[in-house]
């Protein structure tokens, strides 16, 4: 695997317009970015297409994926491109600033910790929470919440990921917010314990003021 830093990795042939990259951040071969925000240590492989979405910390998304992509008019008389991209059409016309505008007001957010799987489709709007899961293939038309494993089209739960208590607890707690040094101390723990004994272990540290000191 390359290595990352705390400068963004993009490969050369991505596209990456309007947006902001964090920490420990790549974007993979032939990806477009359009007004993203991707959080630090997210990554986005090849072959993906994402506009107008904010995406949290530690977020895993895979190729050919597709976020928030493009939507027509279909309440107008036509819905083609040529209504609202007139200015690759007509000599003198201008795009319609307020169709994108509409587009941007219908953004894509994603929390941290998600993975996105192959292939898998996000609708405008649409809300993913931390901890998620999307099905490779998956077409997300509705929110999907914390910890939730979505699949199929149109993306339904399949189950969650932990019960509730401790999906709860990992909010809480907040891990994705951590130093890069103590993500660094706790990989262990991350390799090893089950979720719950993290949990117990990283909740004391918390309690005594220790997190940023391991």
């Amino acid at each position: 695997m390359t290595k990352l830093s705390p400068t963004p990795l993009i490969d050369p042939s991505a596209t990456v317009k309007a947006s902001r990259l964090g920490r420990y951040t790549e974007v993979g071969a032939r990806t477009s970015l359009l007004e993203v925000e991707l959080g630090d240590y997210s990554y986005v492989v090849n072959d993906a297409n994402i506009a107008y979405a904010q995406i949290g910390r530690f977020t895993s998304i895979a190729a050919h994926t597709r976020i928030n992509p493009g939507n027509h008019p279909m309440q107008r008389a036509s819905q083609a491109h040529f209504t609202y991209r007139a200015s690759a059409y007509f000599e003198g016309e201008s795009d319609e600033e307020a169709f994108f505008a509409w587009r941007r007001s219908h953004g894509v957010t994603i929390g941290h910790d998600v993975w996105i799987g192959h292939g898998a489709v996000i609708l405008p709007g649409r809300r993913i929470a931390t901890g998620a899961v999307v099905g490779a293939g998956a077409v997300v038309t509705k929110d999907v919440e914390a910890y939730m494993i979505v699949g199929g089209n149109p993306a339904k739960p399949i189950r969650q990921r932990f019960g509730r208590g401790a999906a709860a607890r990992l909010e809480a707690l907040a891990w994705w917010n951590w130093p890069h040094e103590t993500l660094r101390a706790a990989l262990p723990d991350f390799r090893a314990l089950p979720v719950e004994g993290f949990l117990d272990k990283y909740e004391a540290l918390a309690v005594s003021g220790a997190i940023g000191s391991i």
